[in-house]
């Protein structure tokens, strides 16, 4: 039997292309593909060399081609028409891939952030090596406001993905050291790769105290209190900013399973 010669029925030719019946019924509805010839009984048959051509618009609709673009280009398709529209097309694929990349990191971000508050012991502190970090900062005392007003103020600046990876608060060490905290210096964000250098703000590499408190905002004065001890005891010099970072925002409840990560950048004392 030649291989134009096989007839399938709608049902046949849908599981083949994996598309629901529905779907060709619509296509033939609107004269966009139909059936190619009809047998004997009266029932309408799909060509098994149809299905090139239908793949073919499957791949455009794949791509957001409306179904009005796909049949003004189906009834006069031209090599010029083509490289136009797969230009076209090529641009929109690399933003997508852009943002999915984006999408995909802070991903990964909030999951290993939530690995972290899952294996915390109440109160941790530690020493941590950190790297120079790249991040976008803000002169904002949020201290009174709630999320909603911090919201407003940074949605027209950063954008979403940055919001995003997160928003963190900045206090000095002079205030954290006068125990100060009625008003933090600004907000941050760590910087996506597309940020231009001019706006960034570097977080020095070096060795940090790391304090891990779970609770509202009101008692991180506790956790305060708790790294200057740690840095008393080890003759550390406290320098730059404490950053401050929620961890597990997005997976909780309860203000009291809030897990606040603070890092203060130490130094050994002379």
């Amino acid at each position: 039997m030649k291989r134009n010669a096989i007839k399938l029925t709608t049902a046949q030719f849908a599981k083949l292309h994996n598309v629901n019946k529905r779907t060709l019924h619509y296509y033939d509805a609107i004269g966009l593909f139909s059936p190619n010839t009809k047998g004997e009984n009266g029932y309408r048959y799909y060509d098994l060399s149809q299905s090139l051509d239908f793949e073919y618009i499957l791949m455009l609709r794949d791509l957001n081609m409306s179904i009005e673009e796909i049949e003004q280009y189906i009834k006069n398709p031209t090599p010029e028409k083509f490289i136009n529209f797969a230009n076209a097309k090529e641009l929109e694929i690399d933003q997508q891939i852009k943002r999915l990349k984006s999408i995909k990191k802070t991903i990964q971000t909030k999951k290993r952030q939530i690995e972290v508050s899952n294996s915390l012991k109440e109160g941790n502190i530690e020493i941590e090596e950190c790297e120079e970090e790249r991040l976008l900062f803000l002169p904002y005392d949020f201290c009174d406001d709630d999320i909603s007003h911090v919201f407003s103020y940074i949605k027209d600046i950063w954008s979403v993905e940055q919001i995003r990876m997160g928003i963190g608060g900045m206090i000095s060490i002079e205030k954290v050291l006068a125990n100060d905290f009625s008003k933090y210096d600004g907000i941050y964000t760590l910087a996506l790769k597309n940020v231009p250098r001019k706006n960034i703000f570097y977080k020095p590499k070096g060795e940090y105290i790391c304090c891990y408190h779970k609770g509202d905002w009101n008692s991180l004065s506790e956790a305060y209190q708790k790294i200057l001890s740690f840095a008393q005891e080890r003759k550390l010099k406290l320098t730059g900013y404490a950053y401050e970072i929620g961890l597990n925002e997005f997976a909780i409840s309860k203000e009291e399973e809030y897990v606040t990560k603070i890092m203060v950048k130490a130094e050994k004392s002379i």
